[in-house]
């Protein structure tokens, strides 16, 4: 099952990439049409990254997922 989560995550994070790269593809290209689709491509990227945020959430909150301690901390 935590293969599942982290395939979603690192797919999530790709798709945010991609989205990103698509708007500055349209960004400089600097056509008036391609306002709309840099408009797009943002919508997409600000989505995902909720649906991304939403998804480590309910992960979290079913025991899917669990936060590491951090090192070197305070003495036990």
């Amino acid at each position: 099952m935590d293969k599942i989560v982290w395939f979603l995550v690192l797919g999530a994070l790709v798709a945010i990439v991609a989205s990103l790269g698509s708007g500055l593809f349209h960004l400089s290209r600097g056509r008036p049409e391609d306002s709309q689709r840099l408009a797009r491509a943002l919508t997409i990227r600000i989505t995902l990254s909720l649906v991304l945020f939403a998804l480590l959430m309910i992960a979290w909150y079913f025991g899917l997922i669990s936060p590491h301690p951090l090192q070197g901390g305070a003495p036990r």
